[in-house]
């Protein structure tokens, strides 16, 4: 959501930016968008001289009395003002709710480092981690190794509960919480606070985190009731903040959250047949900041750092690509994905992603700075710490072995109470 001054005051400059993420076909709503934000200001002023002359009538009507003249005509002139008042109301109320509307759906500014590109094929490579394994054996998917080791059972999951589910046993299951476990201790470390959010959400939040499209096709609504199902605990975090304001001696606040998270996945990305890669449900470790504007570029980078960490930890080739001005969801300025290597595909699949959405999302949940004195829009950024169903996939190929046993990262052998391999049970 965009500052109405700097549409209003610099609408050649919010056209080129659309036009650098390539929506030619929002320019349009600019013009709309001053079109009825002048409309506002004009029935404004209307209905403020309505009032004055209300007052100048009522006046009158009082001087005439006294005098002892005819007042029907002034009466009259009087019952017609607070007719004229309410159209003005009414047709102010919904014009306010198009201007918000024409708002929600234009995109953020983009930041002057963010590369140009129409579409994800354009996005830049910034830096390549870890050395790419090379095997003496044929690959396995982790779909073949899960079902081979009987740790993973996704023919169950379908029958009980639809493609797009699994069920995790044993060891594979062990090692879905000691990532949890292995990323929550890790960003405790960096001095970020530890919440498990709730699992459900009011559509007023959500909406202000998501547009309607993104609503309808990955949000799993509650029937009867105003809650979603969550798609991150990013949501909920930030939703901590809705309508508040933050003094701000107590800025950057630094939160990690882990929660089961749900998504439709109606969209063209789709939902896995068999597989964990993408799925209706899966476990996430997030991470929330809002912060100082001067702050937010700064604790980017910290932020995508800790993500890098991470994945160093575990041993696993990364690299990360900076989202061109084509591939930035409307409400980012600034975005990074770190991927992670398949040995079996020989291709890097996102893993991760670092966002800046600098005043943007606090606009729409008005999260505010103060210093007691004035207050402003704060910045908020997010990044995912880990999807732990992602990694396990990353994990299965990359430390697979010729007997089909799979190898546990070192740092996380202690999470598993001392298991170093996964392997078939009899």
């Amino acid at each position: 959501m965009l500052d109405p001054k700097l549409i209003r005051e610099q609408p050649d400059k919010v056209k080129e930016n659309i036009k650098k993420k390539f929506q030619e076909d929002k320019i349009a709503l600019v013009d709309e968008w001053l079109e009825k934000d002048d409309k506002v200001r004009k029935l404004m002023q209307e209905s403020q001289k309505l009032r004055h002359d209300r007052n100048s009538v009522t006046a009158e009507i009082n001087k005439a009395k006294k005098e002892g003249q005819d007042t029907s005509e002034l009466m009259e002139k009087a019952k017609q003002i607070p007719a004229r008042i309410k159209e003005i109301e009414v047709e102010q109320e919904e014009l306010a709710e198009r201007i918000k509307e024409i708002n929600y759906g234009l995109p953020n500014m983009i930041h002057e480092s963010v590369p140009i590109g129409e579409s994800d094929k354009d996005n830049v490579v910034r830096e390549e981690i870890g050395e790419i394994k090379e095997f003496g054996f044929d690959v396995k998917s982790h779909v073949e190794l899960g079902e081979e080791l009987g740790v993973v059972d996704f023919d169950t999951s379908a029958k009980v509960s639809g493609k797009g589910f699994y069920y995790l046993k044993g060891d594979l299951a062990r090692l879905n919480r000691a990532l949890i476990s292995f990323s929550r201790d890790y960003m405790i470390e960096q001095g970020y606070e530890y919440v498990e959010p709730p699992l459900m959400i009011r559509e007023e939040v959500l909406k202000g985190v998501y547009s309607a499209e993104e609503i309808e096709e990955m949000s799993y609504k509650i029937e009867g009731e105003d809650l979603y199902l969550i798609a991150t605990s990013e949501h909920p975090l930030i939703g901590m903040f809705v309508n508040k304001a933050i003094n701000k001696e107590e800025l950057p606040i630094k939160i990690t959250g882990f929660s089961a998270c749900f998504r439709k996945e109606i969209g063209s990305h789709g939902i896995d047949e068999k597989g964990l890669y993408r799925t209706h449900q899966f476990n996430k470790q997030e991470m929330v900041v809002v912060c100082e504007p001067e702050d937010s570029y700064k604790l980017y980078g910290e932020m995508m750092n800790h993500s890098k960490e991470i994945f160093k930890k575990l041993g696993l080739p990364i690299r990360e690509i900076e989202c061109c001005s084509g591939d930035l969801a409307n409400l980012k300025a600034k975005s990074a994905d770190l991927e992670v290597y398949s040995p079996r595909k020989k291709e890097y699949s996102e893993i991760t992603s670092v966002t800046n959405m600098e005043e943007a999302q606090a606009r729409r949940l008005n999260i505010k700075i103060t210093d007691g004195k004035e207050k402003y829009f704060a910045h908020t950024l997010n990044n995912t710490a880990i999807a732990t169903s992602r990694a396990m996939v990353a994990i299965l190929e990359n430390y697979q072995n010729e007997d089909g046993s799979v190898t546990v990262p070192e740092v996380l052998v202690p999470y598993m109470n001392g298991v170093e391999k996964i392997e078939k049970k009899n």
